[in-house]
């Protein structure tokens, strides 16, 4: 019989170490909310291939929609012999995103779209130099690796980073650092790193990811806007994480009512196909030349087929309304446990739509994170039958990232066994 514990071996001997899991637990089937491992064991998934499964794992009509397209022809290469279904989405995605007259290009990973994000700045400013936040995450090639914001396990041991990349303080009160701190850190920058008329892009995500599910007020968002139009720098928002009705929007930045001149977008775009993509004002994107945009497999046709259709889900369902009300739930639920003397202590509680965190700290009413516990509760709600990310640069963020599919009996049950699991910790 297959166990774990057998695939772990396997796994140690033959995947390179670089390449973490947050469990032990091997898949081999996931509907929903739910998932199961190789022993026949059934959890509630409350990371969801982080955040990429939004309408759930195999939605029956994702799933059709790639099998459809499978039966006609699986590649060609865009840039080859170009096909419908890219243009299909690239014309929804322009119509969606909070950008006027906008244009899309289609990538396969997160991290290809903010590479090429950044590119884009840099050809249509003629610019090279790029501001990014501490806690930031953009993800691990040499690029987009220099803009995140957090060293261990990220940067670690990796050397001198890619050079024209700065960091500014993001806002996170409770922690210390105000929007005034945040917005003179760009001052500072401007003062003794770069000068203004040197910076291509300020890259943002308007609720940070890994960073710790922080959301960008509205107030700094504005200001950066602000900045951006003064100094003739385009403002890069980067969705990957946080797009396609994890906040209750399609786009997080709609929140604000500031209009972008670049969204990265990834993640939960194709509903588990590799997938990512720019959207940007025409007069921007159009600047790069022929050729110098795309990938052999950018904009593959199955992966832009089930995206077709998981916007079209997205929509037909409601699920920017339902992100709202399973938010909800979770943060009334959280706020109780705050409440309580009998479970470790709980920190900041916070949440934007179903993009939800909550912080164990080590004392109550206090802001000093508690990492061993954080750790502690990821292990035993995995006991219990529940999958959970840690998230921050603090280490003692735990994201709640179900599915917007989610029914809502699991999603009580899931958060029953978080509560038994706060309570075991300290039985």
């Amino acid at each position: 019989m297959t166990t774990n514990q057998k695939m772990l071996g396997r796994r140690q001997q033959a995947v390179a170490r670089g390449v973490g899991s947050a469990t032990s637990v091997f898949a081999v089937k996931a509907k929903n909310a739910e998932l199961w491992d190789v022993e026949g064991r059934r959890y509630l998934d409350f990371a969801m291939g982080i955040a990429v499964c939004n309408t759930g794992h195999c939605h029956p009509e994702v799933i059709a929609a790639a099998k459809a397209q499978c039966d006609q022809f699986t590649h060609t290469a865009f840039q080859v012999s170009p096909y419908e279904p890219y243009i299909e989405l690239a014309e929804t995605l322009n119509e969606l995103a909070p950008i006027e007259d906008a244009q899309s290009v289609f990538f396969t990973t997160g991290a290809e779209a903010v590479e090429n994000a950044v590119k884009i700045a840099r050809i249509a400013t003629g610019r090279q130099g790029v501001i990014a936040f501490k806690g930031a995450f953009h993800g691990r090639t040499a690029l987009t690796v220099s803009l995140t914001g957090k060293i261990v396990p990220y940067r670690a041991n990796g050397g001198l980073q890619v050079p024209g990349i700065f960091h500014a303080p993001f806002p996170v009160p409770h922690h210390g650092v105000t929007i005034e701190d945040a917005l003179k850190g760009i001052e500072t920058l401007f003062k003794v790193e770069i000068e203004p008329k040197d910076v291509a892009a300020i890259i943002f995500e308007p609720v940070q990811g890994e960073g710790g599910f922080y959301q960008a007020p509205t107030e700094f968002v504005q200001a950066l806007r602000k900045i951006c139009d003064q100094h003739g720098i385009l403002m890069i928002c980067d969705e990957v994480q946080s797009g396609f009705g994890r906040t209750g929007k399609m786009f997080a930045i709609e929140h604000t009512g500031v209009e972008p001149d670049l969204i990265t977008v990834a993640k939960a775009l194709a509903g588990g196909f590799p997938l990512s993509g720019v959207v940007g004002k025409r007069a921007i994107m159009d600047v790069p030349g022929p050729g110098s945009m795309g990938g052999t497999y950018g904009g593959n046709p199955v992966a832009c087929a089930a995206a077709n259709a998981v916007i079209k889900v997205i929509k037909e369902d409601r699920l920017c309304e339902r992100s709202v009300e399973i938010g909800a739930r979770m943060l009334e639920k959280l706020n109780t446990f705050k409440q309580r003397s009998d479970m470790p202590a709980i920190g900041d509680v916070r949440g934007v739509g179903a993009m939800v965190a909550f912080e164990l700290v080590k004392e109550r009413g206090g802001n000093e994170p508690d990492v061993d516990m954080t750790t502690a509760l990821v292990a035993k709600a995995l006991q219990n039958g529940l999958i959970l990310l840690p998230c921050g640069f603090w280490g003692n963020s735990i994201r709640l990232i179900a599915a917007l599919t989610i029914p809502l009996d699991q999603l009580e049950e899931g958060l029953d066994i978080l509560e038994r699991s706060l309570l075991e910790l300290v039985s």
